[in-house]
């Protein structure tokens, strides 16, 4: 039978919104004991078990609000008086929702791609770095972060654009920035920046509108040039602009849900 840490395993490397449910203590009569742990999925499907019965229906409800909220919490549980049971026994029960984890497509690996990669990857994106110059993703030495070493036009069919994808467009040329722009900004995503100067971005502007390929609706919701307004100027420090908007961003969806 597959354990109960393999299944976590498999719904964080998965992103699946889920809680984990332990029982902590219990006093007297109880179905199941200390350390009894159950995965709570968002439908309300699970794998293990707290006890079966009344109780675990309970469970079940406050893992579901648990995942919804994100903050966890104890819950105390006279198996009598709260559910009915004739066990007689109290039980303490601990529920975390388990981390989520959104994905970024950083489109470019040189100089401002590669550290961002890096970075996300720290501050637990799931990262992957799309170039079409096998040079530069060949020395690249971090092997939890996918590499997609394909023309971004070649990569857009393989990617999995979703509702809770960051996008960042960090090319070596400017109008790869434009058309990868223009095409991520129709695809579902919760995040879309480019990298660039105030007459790179009026330049692109101008094109999308006279090209009809974005609307001013369209391109309002784009973070251009890309992170929060801090002076910067190496490599180095305009990542971090860039990953300190990532991280409020996030923030702020987190908070929502």
């Amino acid at each position: 039978m597959k354990s109960i840490y393999k299944t976590l395993a498999e719904c964080e490397a998965e992103n699946k919104n889920a809680a984990l449910c332990i029982i902590i203590s219990t006093k007297g009569s109880t179905p199941r004991k200390a350390g009894s742990k159950m995965l709570v999925y968002e439908d309300g499907s699970i794998f293990g078990s707290v006890g079966g019965g009344a109780l675990e229906m309970q469970v079940i409800e406050d893992a579901k609000k648990i995942i919804k909220s994100g903050i966890p919490q104890v819950f105390n549980h006279n198996l009598t008086t709260d559910h009915k049971m004739s066990c007689g026994g109290t039980a303490q029960i601990y529920i975390e929702a388990l981390s989520k984890h959104f994905k970024l497509f950083v489109f470019g690996g040189g100089h401002i791609g590669n550290r961002l990669a890096k970075m996300a990857n720290s501050f637990n994106f799931n990262v992957t770095l799309i170039d079409e110059r096998a040079e530069v993703l060949e020395h690249f030495d971090d092997d939890s972060i996918k590499l997609v070493n394909l023309n971004y036009k070649d990569a857009f069919p393989v990617l999995d654009f979703d509702e809770n994808c960051f996008i960042a467009s960090v090319s070596h040329l400017h109008g790869y920035d434009r058309d990868i722009v223009a095409h991520c900004a129709k695809v579902p995503h919760t995040y879309l920046g480019m990298i660039g100067s105030k007459r790179k971005i009026d330049t692109a502007r101008k094109m999308f509108i006279e090209n009809n390929l974005l609307t001013e609706q369209e391109m309002s919701k784009i973070d251009w040039p890309m992170g929060v307004p801090i002076s910067c100027q190496t490599p180095d420090e305009i990542v971090i602009s860039i990953m300190a908007k990532l991280i409020d961003v996030r923030g702020k969806l987190l908070a929502k849900s």
